[in-house]
């Protein structure tokens, strides 16, 4: 199993700090995982990806498997290669796609097929097949197949998806254990707790899971629609159910205080699409809140778009330049608001990696809350 250790908790929390050890790298936690799809992070080469220095980045299964494909990857020397990225990388495995996909697929209890988005051809998943897959990427971190409800969902469908689920996570255990016998592959395996908002079903669901060798222990299936309360009430329940003695992953979730009240329950890593899909809309996260860059009481601006970022962005352009180049539809505005999002969200994790470490989390939550909550 990959090693994990737990090297500070917060007093007034269950926030605590630790460190992954990965076949590339140390991930110290809690850390939030830029989103690289299709192998790349939207808006970002592989220089400015080392420049921000992220912990670990994910990647699909799904979308990889389609485009370039198992057979090009490999012949490409592997997804770190291919990203150009030497750093410690987790695939999703395809189990998101399963909820947003939900017109072009079909779901038996033995897997599941989709119709590709891209020319409709067909293809299928399977528990065993999506951990192969991942292996030959050569990633550091594979999440098992899972089914991802929507909200709100029935709890005779929750309860029947939650035990698929698990049966599938044991299924890609067990190929997993014959690929690490077999061949070179070295990452590890997180299994991923599921049961819309029912913490019955999460618990018959954690109960089920810890009781195998999994590297790591996912929080899927939230942030599908969900108000922030039921949202936050179902993390609060969800990550003191999964073992304490491995990391936790809360998938998807991505609004700061979202981010910092999971931390506060004990969960290390993230991640999400936020801080690069909103680079490309305009909205831009700051210390202060908010801000919608295209707006035009931002076009004689002259400061920074967070006058306490540190990031290129800030500290070269104003927020007025920004704005004509983003209304100009000049590529390198997207690139340089990528650039502050993803400064902001992962230096908000170093924040509170260090608030943990000096015991004072509790007071750094409300401190960033409040100067959120100030505006912009």
């Amino acid at each position: 199993m990959l090693p994990f250790r737990v090297t500070a908790r917060d007093p007034a929390t269950a926030a605590r700090a630790a460190e992954l050890e990965t076949p590339h790298g140390t991930v110290h936690t809690p850390a939030f995982m830029p989103v690289g799809t299709a192998g790349s992070v939207k808006g970002l080469a592989a220089w400015e990806l080392d420049r921000l220095a992220p912990e670990m980045v994910l990647a699909n299964t799904y979308h990889l498997m389609l485009r370039p494909g198992p057979e090009r990857l490999r012949r490409l020397g592997g997804l770190h290669r291919m990203m150009a990225w030497d750093g410690p990388i987790l695939t999703d495995s395809g189990g998101y796609q399963v909820f947003s996909l939900a017109g072009r697929r079909q779901l038996d209890d033995d897997g599941v097929t989709f119709q590709s988005h891209l020319d409709g051809s067909r293809h299928r998943l399977t528990p065993e097949s999506v951990v192969e897959l991942e292996a030959g990427f050569g990633v550091d971190v594979a999440m098992v197949l899972d089914e991802c409800l929507p909200w709100p969902v029935d709890r005779r469908a929750a309860e029947s998806s939650m035990k698929r689920s698990l049966r599938w996570a044991l299924r890609g255990l067990r190929r997993v254990e014959v690929l690490r016998r077999e061949g070179p592959w070295r990452g590890g395996l997180f299994a991923i707790q599921q049961g819309s908002v029912d913490r019955e079903l999460r618990a018959r669901c954690s109960e089920g899971l810890a009781e195998h060798p999994f590297d790591g222990f996912a929080i899927g299936g939230l942030a599908v629609g969900e108000p922030r309360e039921v949202l936050h009430e179902a993390i609060a329940f969800s990550a003191p159910l999964l073992p304490e003695e491995r990391p936790r992953y809360l998938m998807g979730v991505g609004y700061p205080e979202d981010l910092l009240h999971a931390v506060a329950c004990g969960v290390d890593l993230f991640d999400c699409v936020l801080p690069t899909r909103s680079a490309r809309t305009g909205k831009v996260f700051t210390s202060r809140g908010e801000l919608v860059i295209k707006n035009a009481r931002f076009a004689d601006d002259d400061g920074p778009l967070d006058p306490d970022c540190s990031c290129p962005t800030c500290a070269r352009y104003c927020r007025g330049a920004l704005r004509h180049l983003f209304i100009s539809r000049e590529a390198a505005s997207v690139v340089l608001l990528t650039v502050h999002n993803l400064s902001f969200f992962l230096d908000l994790m170093r924040q509170a990696r260090d608030a943990i470490m000096t015991r004072r989390y509790a007071a750094f939550r409300l401190r960033t809350e409040a100067g959120r909550r100030a505006g912009v």
